[in-house]
């Protein structure tokens, strides 16, 4: 088996370089680190993992907490994650949520036992349990949502001045009766979306009203029950904006059951670019949001955090785009 020393003799570096390099070491000329990365992958070397880090005994493993692995959005985040990792010889574990903080703070418990390097999380509610990983000195970053009275690394979309250009998008196009479904209150982004959706609202001089606002699970069914209860009002919305492609999925069947047609009876924007919603029948305006980025800026955020525990922490905001189809256009 190929050595650390034969990696170094092959790229012309110190053994020192080669584990600083392969450790993603924010140190090391990207240059150099390419040349220890290639001759690596010539040599076939395998560093390791459990000893990477004999000091701390840590393995060479991240932790990747997300809230729904079903979710297109999520998907592109923990690809965004795993290839900046693999590039420098991590492995990303994945573990769903579930939107549910007891089986997280079962997956943090785990990543602690298991000694992962670190931690990257989409907090599931208003509360999270990552005290427990900065009294014990493991890196974390929060990805899509902060994490709730901790002082971290995090990476977000600005979903709510998303959802204000989303819902003055509607208003442009002459829609009268716009409605919100959203998610569970207490998550940050479900609350952003509902705080920009009627930002857009009293900008454009319209009252904000309950009875054009529901709140379910970021799932399909809840959405489901949600527009039907919007749309079996005595004076139902003309326009929806969605919180995110799975709820529109809920939101589009019950549309079907109502006899109503996205476009031409109801506008109707949703959150993300899914894969299939340039495909339905109209196409959908969707809000796109930066996923894959989120992802490899997280992983990034991590090892640099790893590498340097005592760095400040940096807070990244990223920005989404409206790509208007037919779905809210009258």
């Amino acid at each position: 088996m190929p050595t650390v020393s034969d990696v170094a003799a092959r790229a012309g570096v110190s053994t020192a370089t080669v584990s600083r390099a392969l450790n993603g070491k924010p140190t090391v000329d990207p240059g150099l680190a390419e040349r220890v990365r290639t001759a690596a992958a010539e040599l076939g070397y395998q560093p390791n993992g459990p000893a990477r880090n004999l000091r701390r005994q840590e393995a060479a493993v991240v932790a990747l907490i997300i809230s729904d692995v079903e979710n297109p959005f999520f998907t592109a985040i923990a690809r965004g994650v795993e290839d900046v990792a693999h590039e420098v010889g991590y492995s990303v574990v994945l573990c769903n949520s579930d939107e549910s903080v007891a089986k997280e703070r079962r997956y943090l418990d785990v990543a602690l036992q298991e000694r992962v390097a670190g931690v990257i999380l989409s907090p599931s509610g208003p509360e999270s349990s990552v005290a427990k990983l900065a009294s014990r000195g493991t890196a974390y970053v929060a990805v899509d949502r902060p994490l709730p009275g901790a002082d971290s690394d995090v990476v977000l979309v600005d979903t709510r001045a998303a959802a204000r250009e989303a819902t003055a998008h509607l208003v442009a196009q002459g829609y009268e009766r716009i409605g919100c479904v959203t998610g569970p209150a207490g998550v940050r982004t479900a609350d952003d979306r509902l705080a920009g959706y009627r930002d857009a609202l009293k900008a454009a001089r319209r009252r904000s009203t309950t009875k054009l606002v529901r709140r379910s699970e970021y799932k399909a069914a809840g959405a489901h029950r949600a527009a039907l209860d919007l749309l079996a009002q005595p004076e139902p919305p003309d326009a929806l904006l969605v919180a995110n492609n799975a709820m529109a999925v809920g939101v589009l069947q019950a549309l079907q059951d109502r006899g109503v047609r996205a476009g031409r009876d109801v506008g109707l924007v949703t959150f993300d670019d899914a894969p299939w919603a340039a495909l339905v029948d109209p196409p959908l305006t969707v809000v796109a949001q930066p996923a894959y980025e989120l992802g490899a800026v997280a992983a990034r955020l991590l090892l640099a955090r790893i590498a340097d525990s005592t760095r400040p922490p940096t807070a990244t905001t990223l920005g989404a785009r409206l790509i208007a189809r037919a779905s809210s256009h009258r």
